[in-house]
């Protein structure tokens, strides 16, 4: 915050808190506020007419012990722009020394099943480590993938043993450590919008589906030509450059003849981001155990 903010807020703050304590005191100490008064506010509804008399003087006096209350908080706490109050708190700082609490308290439990290689922890015995990996999976992955692990447009679905760079245990750790980068180029200038639809025919039919033959034949030629690079002659994709199978019939981005004409025309760019700042090695080698149980299963 800016020092002109940071004064703007502090003033402002100061002058509605010392207004308030001013009109109470001022109006305690008018002629209207004596200790009772017959005199009434000048309505009356069904034959009740209210008489103007003053506060009670523990309500009053509750509201003087608010006025302080607020000054001491906001001489102790952050409150009044920059100044971050006499005992240097911070939601930050709060946050920080609950997770060294935390790291204290359960690193012991992560370096227990830490020590197990992925393969072990899918055995029932170390069913708690992964129910332990399912609740950080469903903190950190589940805005993504979906708390069950089954994917949204765009978010690969981690249950169906169909993985872009390899579902080995090793290649999860390595995704979910240093994260991924995904990118498809777009086609569109080079193919024409004829070549596109055609290549698309192509795509499609490589999974069984029913498209138009000859258009087929034509994007087959493309295909070699162009997608064979990253998909394979055989379009059975490649782990080592994240680049899908298309002859599953399993689709990121959807696999309508429109939106497969739309990635080959626009190109496509996803990425994955690496856990390894936010997450300790312990906490992703159980992220990954329970990542791997879900295709297992």
């Amino acid at each position: 915050m800016s020092a002109f903010w940071s004064a703007w807020v502090t003033v402002i703050t100061l002058a509605v808190i010392l207004g308030c304590a001013w009109l109470l005191f001022q109006t305690r100490k008018s002629e209207a506020y004596k200790e009772s008064t017959s005199e009434t506010v000048g309505h009356e509804y069904d034959g009740i007419a209210e008489y103007d008399n003053p506060l009670p003087r523990w309500w009053f006096q509750l509201f003087v012990a608010t006025v302080i209350f607020g000054l001491g908080y906001l001489a102790l706490y952050p409150g009044l722009g920059n100044f971050q109050g006499l005992l240097g708190w911070s939601s930050h700082g709060q946050w920080e020394e609950e997770m060294q609490h935390a790291e204290e308290v359960y690193k012991p439990v992560f370096a227990k099943y830490a020590a197990l290689s992925v393969e072990d922890l899918q055995k029932p015995e170390n069913q708690a480590g992964l129910q332990m990996g399912q609740r950080m999976f469903q903190n950190n992955c589940s805005v993504c993938h979906g708390t069950g692990g089954t994917g949204a447009y765009g978010f690969p679905n981690l249950t169906d043993n169909d993985w872009l760079y390899g579902g080995e245990p090793d290649t999860i750790k390595q995704t979910i450590v240093n994260g991924r980068n995904g990118g498809m180029p777009a086609w569109g200038a080079v193919l024409g919008e004829e070549g596109v639809r055609d290549v698309a025919s192509y795509v499609l039919s490589l999974s069984g589906r029913e498209v138009d033959q000859e258009a087929a034949a034509r994007g087959e030629t493309q295909f070699q030509a162009l997608c064979t690079a990253c998909h394979g002659q055989d379009g059975k994709g490649m782990h080592a450059l994240g680049a899908p199978n298309l002859t599953d019939d399993i689709w990121l981005y959807g696999g309508s003849f429109e939106q497969v004409a739309h990635t080959l025309r626009q190109g496509r760019n996803g990425v994955m981001p690496a856990q390894k700042d936010l997450l300790s090695d312990d906490k992703i080698h159980l992220i990954a155990a329970y990542v791997y149980s879900l295709s297992q299963n």
